[in-house]
């Protein structure tokens, strides 16, 4: 009775193993088209065609090679070029070592304006490549200015020479 029993059990659990391993290579069912549609791509950002348009004098700006220690400095000149007034709410560095000052006045249709823009080159030789970011209602907002250089380091000050040893008697 027994091997009869264990017997039956073995078939009983092969048969499940075998009916598990055929619902998991069975091709699923054909599910309706609905169902398979893609996600809607994103939305564009309605642009009104209005609104004020920022027009630069340069987008980037070289500094070339300056000396480590004053600031650099440059004010990127733009007109608007749309048909409404250019609000700027907020420009922001892409570090604390980059400073812009912009207008605070709302700047008419064929207004200029100047986004100041102030790099510290104390303690930071080398490339600059640094963003200002301003967020305002023109068309292109956020608008990306960019700053590039090469901060030149500060010559290595001479160390006192060390006091020469008695001589020996």
């Amino acid at each position: 009775m027994k091997k009869v029993f264990i017997t039956f059990l073995c078939l009983s659990v092969s048969a499940a193993v075998a009916t598990a391993q055929d619902n998991k290579t069975a091709a699923p069912a054909a599910t309706p088209a609905a169902q398979q549609t893609p996600p809607p791509p994103p939305q564009e950002k309605k642009v009104n065609e209005k609104a004020g348009k920022f027009k630069f004098k340069e987008e980037t700006h070289d500094f070339g090679e300056v000396p480590e220690g004053p600031t650099a400095e440059f004010d990127f000149e733009f007109t608007n070029t749309g048909k409404e007034p250019i609000v700027i709410n907020e420009a922001h560095g892409s570090c604390g070592c980059t400073v812009p000052k912009w207008p605070q006045e709302p700047i008419p249709p064929k207004g200029k304006g100047v986004i100041h823009v102030t790099y510290n080159t104390t303690g930071r030789p080398g490339p600059i490549m640094k963003e200002v970011t301003i967020n305002s209602n023109a068309q292109q907002s956020p608008m990306v200015l960019h700053i590039r250089g090469n901060v030149k380091p500060k010559p290595a000050e001479a160390q006192p020479a060390a006091p020469a040893a008695p001589a020996g008697h």
